[in-house]
């Protein structure tokens, strides 16, 4: 009896190829930053809407009357887009930061590494998944500051521009310094040093045209400044900025946080290591 061989071996299985963007991979990297954030929304969404009411409480109903409007505008009307906006970028940076230094320290970094994304398909499946925490928390947030505070809506384009800007912003901002992170300490040191000063000296809770110079001039150069300015006027119909100004350089700034994430994501900087 003869036994029938095949003459020619067999070929080893071939990594899949994607011309273009790898869809499937990209949604289920969005899908997974969702839903990490999402199963412990105590934490990552109900805890934060509680903290900008405890602002509120101290800022708007313990101080109330003692407070002159601001250019005409209700001292609680002027602060709620402010924090409003803090909710959003601190949250969107704490989303992707957070993701990234446990992904290095426990290990699992792999389960992003190992699957056929690219650096493109990386900068967008973490950038996105931090804006979608920021916009889900500012959301709440500002459905629950209204009894506290009458938003209008001015502008509604500036509303969404500056929102959507700002979570991206600080979303591949904590790309960054995820990466650039060994411990959590050093991601402390982050928030602490950079991001907590950068936001409370921005005007959210005063008018930066009022301060002494040369400081007056030195918060023109906050990104963040623009960034709350210009959400605040969709609400309140007026702007410290311009705000045209302000709408070129978070446009400027979302493109070039993006490159340097995909650089960082190409070149494996503090990830494959």
């Amino acid at each position: 009896m003869t036994l029938l061989t095949d003459p020619t071996p067999h070929a080893l299985p071939q990594p899949r190829r994607y011309d273009g963007i790898n869809w499937v991979g990209l949604k289920t990297l969005y899908l997974r930053e969702v839903r990490r954030f999402w199963k412990v929304g105590a934490q990552t969404v109900a805890a934060p809407v509680v903290t900008t009411l405890l602002y509120m409480l101290v800022f708007v109903v313990a101080l109330k009357g003692s407070r002159p409007p601001l250019h005409g505008t209700p001292f609680a009307e002027f602060v709620a887009p402010g924090l409003i906006m803090m909710a959003i970028m601190n949250n969107a940076f704490a989303n992707a930061s957070s993701s990234l230094i446990q992904a290095k320290i426990m290990g699992t970094s792999t389960d992003f590494l190992t699957p056929p994304l690219s650096p493109l398909e990386l900068t967008i499946g973490f950038s996105l998944g931090a804006a979608t925490r920021g916009l889900v928390v500012g959301t709440v947030t500002a459905i629950c500051v209204l009894p506290f505070a009458r938003l209008g809506v001015a502008n509604l384009f500036a509303i969404v521009w500056f929102g959507l800007t700002a979570s991206l912003v600080m979303g591949m901002a904590g790309v960054l310094a995820g990466l650039w992170s060994e411990k959590f300490d050093h991601l402390s040191a982050v928030q602490n040093f950079v991001v907590m000063p950068m936001t409370f000296l921005s005007g959210a809770f005063y008018l930066v045209d009022r301060l002494p110079e040369p400081f007056a001039t030195i918060s023109h150069f906050n990104p963040f400044f623009y960034l709350i300015d210009g959400f605040r006027s969709g609400f309140i119909g007026h702007s410290e900025s311009q705000i045209w100004i302000g709408m070129a350089m978070t446009g400027v700034l979302v493109l070039t946080l993006a490159v340097a994430c995909w650089l960082v994501f190409r070149s494996g900087w503090r990830l494959k290591s």
